[in-house]
């Protein structure tokens, strides 16, 4: 973490927006805590605040210390919205930015308790506040700019806080403009480094740029005095000049250095050397950026100023500006320091041949960027905290991972993957949380989960097909109000641990889930009353399952189906087909007829036999009914 960044205190100083710069039109000015847009005194408009994931707007306890409208202001983020919380910027081509914040406190909550916490620019940790700040003045009502250059390649900017302990994180204000992405040598220090302002020194003028003067830098910097970085020595004998004349080669592409920038100088009189100490932190890789320019009219030719660069005591360069551009012509070298283990870095112009002549300095820590929360499981973590509704307490904003500094979200426990080039989801944990949504489809997206507990809340819905990855080993779901089926998909992972009590699941349960518990793994099933099919609970109707057919029923279903069709297709051949050749006959099938007459003769014979038998009878009979 770092104790120390680039402050610039602002005891009665106003914090500005970076001016039009012409590579690119994308910027973002916004006002933290303001409700409407404002315009500074710079013309600069800032936007009212958005883009924020929770938190609350507050004015400073003295607004009148403060000379621009977006100082007034400020969003604090208290443990309710959660101990992480961010700004996410969209709508961003990939390329490299430049973030500028202001920060604020001036007890604005009456409890003169500057707040300690910490920033990250996408994912990686760049700035720690710890109370009591550094300066008193900052604490009470002054303000700090820290400012960066970062790339962003997901089209959206994530700028988090992350409170420690209780405190609330404050920001005053935030801007964002697109740079060149060559600037600052990025194809040589590579694009995987975030470069940190440690110290932006104009040697020889005043503070000045954006929010301290109309004097215009293209990429929003501020420079800041030399002086309060000069060694007591170097005060004694230092000299300070200065031209109108134009300086050429400024404000060209890639970094875009202001004109201004060059037309002021320092030398060491009488032969002496320039000698600095810059405030640093320890253990990281630092670069340093050498201004120059000869604006001495005494110098014509080339070896009348020669003079050697020490960092650190190492000899890194010699340097003759005339040799290099001539006159009146801008010139800059950069130098980067390795694991610097010191909290002071120290640079000496050690003259050769004249004095030494330095216009600006910067310097800015290397901060490597931090590993970043795979892409695809961050689709799906975002889309589990809306379908979970996740509580804002929680702090599920930014990167669900990064930074490894913090913790990751809430119940969320992260590792690297295999190969170490992202984070990916290792478990979640979110048990009697009140959650009340359902588990999105989405969850299928973490490929490396290992365990899921989402026990004891308030879930409905079905179980998505997705669950049940090949990591999956641990699941509870226990005690909410899931429905439906249990899914296939949970036949094809290594679960050892499965819950599913106290639901209202139901249709038949896979054997595969089943046999976790046959071969040593615990599984519980009990208190859904439609599931069916496996000891201890009831059999599954024949010809239903899983609230529709069975595969049986189906099977059942289209036998019969085939049965009547081929009926059909008999009584269609009898009827049509074998007509014969008079196909517009519909008296009786030769066959019928044959029957027909058969049973007629049958019918008549028996009559006649009848009759005969009553005939005889009747003569065999006494005549006792015979009339007296």
């Amino acid at each position: 973490m770092f104790s120390l960044f680039f402050l610039l205190l602002l005891p009665l100083l106003s914090a500005s927006a970076p001016s039009p710069h012409p590579y690119g039109n994308v910027s973002y000015h916004i006002d933290c805590g303001g409700n409407s847009p404002v315009v500074d005194s710079f013309n600069t408009t800032w936007l009212p605040d958005r883009y924020f994931t929770g938190g609350a707007a507050a004015v400073v306890s003295e607004p009148l210390r403060f000379h621009q409208p977006q100082e007034k202001t400020l969003r604090y983020f208290p443990l309710s919205s959660g101990k992480k919380n961010c700004y996410v910027l969209p709508g961003l081509p990939s390329g490299r930015y430049y973030l500028r914040t202001f920060t604020v406190y001036d007890n604005y909550d009456g409890k003169s308790h500057p707040p300690s916490f910490d920033a990250s620019v996408e994912g990686t940790l760049v700035f720690s506040w710890r109370s009591p700040w550094p300066s008193p003045d900052l604490a009470g009502g002054s303000g700090a700019y820290s400012d960066l250059f970062a790339f962003v390649r997901d089209g959206e900017a994530d700028v988090c806080f992350y409170s420690i302990a209780t405190d609330p994180p404050v920001i005053g204000s935030l801007s964002l403009v697109q740079v060149d992405p060559l600037s600052y040598d990025s194809a040589s220090v590579g694009t995987n480094f975030i470069l940190v302002n440690y110290g932006r020194l104009d040697c020889g003028d005043g503070q000045w740029g954006p929010g301290f003067s109309d004097d215009a830098d293209y990429f929003g910097r501020s420079w800041q005095s030399d002086y309060g970085a000069r060694t007591a020595a170097t005060r004694k004998i230092i000299d300070a000049i200065s031209t109108a004349s134009s300086i050429a080669g400024t404000n060209q592409q890639p970094n875009y250095f202001p004109m201004k920038l060059y037309q002021t100088a320092v030398t060491a009189g009488q032969m002496g050397a320039l000698e600095y100490e810059l405030e640093v932190d320890a253990k990281l890789d630092y670069l340093l950026w050498f201004h120059f320019a000869e604006i001495d009219p005494r110098v014509n030719k080339a070896g009348q100023r020669v003079f050697d660069v020490l960092v650190n005591g190492a000899n890194a360069t010699r340097i003759d500006i005339y040799k290099e551009v001539g006159r009146f012509a801008a010139f800059n070298w950069h130098y980067t320091v390795k694991n610097l283990s010191t909290t002071v870095l120290n640079v000496k112009l050690v003259p050769v041949v004249g004095a030494p002549l330095l216009s600006g300095i910067e310097n800015y820590a290397l901060v490597p960027a931090d590993l970043a929360t795979d892409p695809q499981q961050v689709i799906a973590m975002r889309s589990l905290k809306e379908s979970l509704r996740v509580p804002d307490r929680m702090g599920w904003n930014g990167d669900p991972c990064a930074p490894t500094n913090w913790d990751a979200w809430e119940g969320v426990t992260c590792h690297t993957n295999k190969d170490k080039t992202a984070l990916v989801i290792y478990q979640i944990d979110l048990g009697s949380q009140g959650l009340k949504g359902f588990i999105s489809d989405q969850v299928g997206l973490l490929s490396s989960l290992i365990s899921l507990n989402l026990s004891s809340n308030s879930l409905g819905g079905n179980l998505p097909s997705g669950l049940g990855q090949k990591s999956l080993v641990r699941l509870d779901l226990s005690n909410n109000q899931f429905v439906g089926s249990i899914p296939d998909s949970l036949t094809v992972s290594n679960l050892q641990l499965v819950l599913l009590n106290g639901n209202q699941l139901e249709g038949r349960v896979p054997e595969e889930v089943y046999s976790i518990g046959v071969h040593g793994g615990e599984i519980d099933l009990s208190d859904n009353k439609g599931l069916c099919g496996v000891p201890t609970l009831p059999a599954c109707p024949l010809f239903w399952q899983n609230g529709g057919l069975s595969t049986g029923g189906k099977i059942g279903i289209a036998i019969s189906c085939l049965v009547v069709f081929s009926v059909l297709l008999v009584v269609v051949y009898i009827c049509c087909i074998r007509r014969g050749r008079h196909d517009y006959d519909f008296a009786l099938p030769h066959e019928l007829m044959a029957l027909s007459a058969k049973r007629n003769r049958y019918q008549r014979q028996k009559s006649l036999m009848v009759l005969e038998m009553e005939s005889q009878h009747a003569k065999i009979l006494p005549s006792n009914l015979s009339p007296h």
